[in-house]
């Protein structure tokens, strides 16, 4: 998903002044869930948090539905609830404080002592792991295919498309991904996202193959005028995709880092983690 580097520094204050997001109605259907990377059951000791003067977590504002501005001016998203989750869950809300800063900047203003937590999305990396904390995955974000509406009552699986009527992005892992699982379909490739959708919308291409997330939001938008629907499962591949979603810490603050695992465990278990999930991905992912 692409990134405007967008030239902001914005405090927002402690969470405790945010208005929590209104959960979705789908929140209620409870065949939909968050595809935990860890086991839930895991339990960990809560660290004492006594000796931390305040936790600041540090986003972006141009990762929806992750991160990002709302309609009445404020930072908002998935990772904007779990960090108020977090602290909530930590008892240390009225400590807690959230700033957006260009993404480019996130790991300096991280290592010159700014902010205690990354809740963006940063790529998990060999260099990023020897670096930085992490705290456990919480998500992964699937790649999946789409199928024209009309086509679909023939294809009942991925495999039963034929050469040349899947459209992919060139140069992506996503097309890299389709070529080592699927490597019968040789796919027609296009310069970009839009282009390939475009002609899905007008039957050059009857599937496409990309990522669930992108694919789920365009789905439903007026744009996509209800031409189509998922085809198959989710394709998750950390070779590909990377590890998934994290929350980036210091290597200096381990209590901290050991907070944050204790705390998402925690909202795994008592079902938080999920509802806030369905905040953003009614229809999950």
């Amino acid at each position: 998903m692409s990134r405007c580097f967008w030239v902001l520094a914005l405090a927002l204050g402690i969470f405790s002044q945010l208005p929590a997001a209104q959960p979705a109605k789908a929140q209620e259907n409870d065949a939909i869930s968050l595809p935990l990377m860890f086991d839930p059951r895991e339990r960990l000791q809560k660290p004492d948090l006594a000796s931390v003067p305040r936790i600041r977590f540090l986003t972006t504002v141009d990762f929806p539905p992750f991160n990002f501005i709302d309609q009445s001016g404020k930072l908002s998203g998935f990772h904007v609830d779990l960090a108020r989750e977090i602290c909530r869950e930590l008892e240390v809300l009225e400590r807690c404080q959230i700033e957006a800063v260009p993404y480019k900047d996130l790991r300096s203003a991280l290592e010159k002592g700014d902010g205690e937590v990354i809740a963006a999305g940063v790529r998990i990396t060999p260099e990023l792991r020897r670096d930085l904390g992490l705290s456990r995955v919480f998500m992964q974000l699937p790649a999946r295919f789409i199928i024209r509406s009309d086509a679909a009552a023939g294809v009942k699986t991925p495999s039963a498309l034929k050469p040349g009527e899947t459209g992919i992005v060139a140069g992506t892992a996503h097309e890299a991904m389709l070529a080592s699982y699927f490597p019968d379909l040789k796919p027609k490739t296009f310069p970009k996202r839009e282009e390939m959708l475009a002609a899905l919308k007008k039957g050059e291409i009857k599937a496409a193959f990309g990522d669930g997330l992108q694919l789920s939001f365009w789905q439903e938008s007026p744009d996509a005028n209800n031409c189509c629907d998922f085809l198959g499962d989710h394709y998750y591949s950390s070779i590909f995709f990377g590890d998934g979603l994290a929350l980036v810490t210091s290597k200096d603050t381990p209590l901290i880092t050991r907070a944050m695992d204790a705390a998402l465990l925690a909202l795994a278990r008592n079902g938080r983690l999920n509802e806030i999930y369905l905040r953003y991905f009614p229809n999950g992912l």
